[in-house]
């Protein structure tokens, strides 16, 4: 993700103590502002990753804004948030610093029982910000040695590499795979695509797989979950994450919130929306929050099966879909058996074997191919 982080106060930026690549932990000093000429510097404390030209960025935005009270100092994100609910900041009470208002205070504002109980854990690690790539290049440079040279990792590779070893560590990953006949789907997409198109959407494959999976988890709860040591969690909403690669840096999972709420339609625009502000390094942090379900679209690169596909903690369960081709099947007709040529892809579902079993597996992911296999707008 990339986080802006606010100035506390207008003034100069005298030393940025953080830079590109460098992990920031919650409460840590990323910079330091100068309020006054007679004054002492000041410590801006932050709350999550940011590169250095992202704080710079930040309080230059604050000294623009501020009126000096924490009501006018308002976030990126609370900014993005009000736009897209036509709120007003006059309306809400802020219950951050010096009664600023955060991105909590408008979701709860918007659904008072949105933010009740705690959400899932963030879906992925966080991505670069958008100015990392040429800055990241200068402080990466190979380090020669006898046997080859060393690329230092990224932020971003860090934390999937702790995330996957944390994941495999906890779980106990055991995969079942279903083949699915696309051809109906991908008659629709034919049609429908063109209209997409004009609206400025484009039509993907994956947007099926959202719907379908959205579908399935409403009939399997027990998929839509998070394991405790004491309990299982269903969740109410379908959440559903897309891995999204950022070439070498690493992989992302942005969120589609309530998909099982969304046509379609609905779902084509949004995946467009966050998988392009995942490669522009512009997510927001509730962007990638609160996940239920994941799905790892690995065949877009031409595998045809990936197992198992390491689960996306603390969900419980994980969508492979393979590399969609043309195959010779043996169909089933009135007149009997007879060979065709069909669209096909392989379906690979993890699952995390202390909370759910086979059953529960195979028939969610039975449910998801009779959806696609018999896709309906209805």
């Amino acid at each position: 993700m990339t986080v802006e982080i606010p100035s506390p106060a207008s003034g100069e930026l005298t030393e940025i103590l953080k830079g590109p690549s460098e992990e920031v932990l919650p409460g840590q000093i990323l910079a330091r502002i100068r309020p006054g000429a007679s004054q002492e510097p000041k410590a801006a404390v932050g709350a999550g990753a940011a590169a250095g030209g992202a704080v710079a960025a930040a309080a230059s935005e604050a000294a623009a804004q501020a009126t000096g009270a924490g009501r006018g100092l308002l976030s990126p994100a609370v900014k993005r948030m009000l736009n897209e609910h036509s709120l007003s900041p006059a309306a809400l009470k802020g219950s951050g610093r010096e009664g600023r208002i955060t991105a909590q205070d408008i979701a709860q504002h918007v659904d008072p029982g949105a933010i009740a109980a705690p959400a899932a854990a963030p879906a992925a690690a966080p991505a670069a910000a958008p100015d990392e790539t040429e800055q990241t290049a200068r402080h990466r440079r190979p380090r020669l040695t006898a046997d080859g040279r060393k690329i230092p990792h990224t932020a971003v590779r860090r934390r999937v590499a702790e995330h996957m070893t944390r994941s495999l560590s906890q779980a106990p990953h055991v995969t079942t795979v279903f083949e699915a006949d696309l051809s109906r789907v991908q008659a629709h997409r034919a049609l429908k695509a063109p209209q997409y198109e004009q609206q400025g959407t484009r039509l993907t494959l994956t947007a099926y797989f959202v719907a379908a999976c959205a579908r399935a988890l409403l009939a399997h709860p027990s998929v839509n979950a998070t394991f405790h040591e004491d309990a299982l969690e269903l969740h109410h909403d379908a959440n559903i994450g897309v891995g999204t690669a950022l070439g070498n840096e690493g992989l992302i999972v942005p969120v589609i919130h309530k998909a099982q709420h969304m046509s379609l339609a609905q779902i084509a625009r949004r995946l467009g929306q966050l998988v392009g502000a995942a490669r522009a390094g512009k997510l927001a942090p509730q962007e990638v929050r609160g996940g239920t379900f994941t799905i790892s679209n690995h065949g877009v690169g031409g595998s045809l099966l990936a197992a198992p596909i390491v689960i996306n903690q603390p969900q419980v369960a994980i969508l492979g879909v393979g590399k969609v081709e043309r195959r010779v099947c043996v169909l089933n007709t009135p007149e009997g058996e007879a060979i065709g040529v069909r669209t096909m892809c392989y379906l690979s579902l993890t699952i995390d074997h202390r909370a759910i079993d086979a059953f529960q597996a195979n028939g969610f992911l039975e449910h998801v191919v009779k959806t696609l296999e018999q896709w309906s707008d209805d």
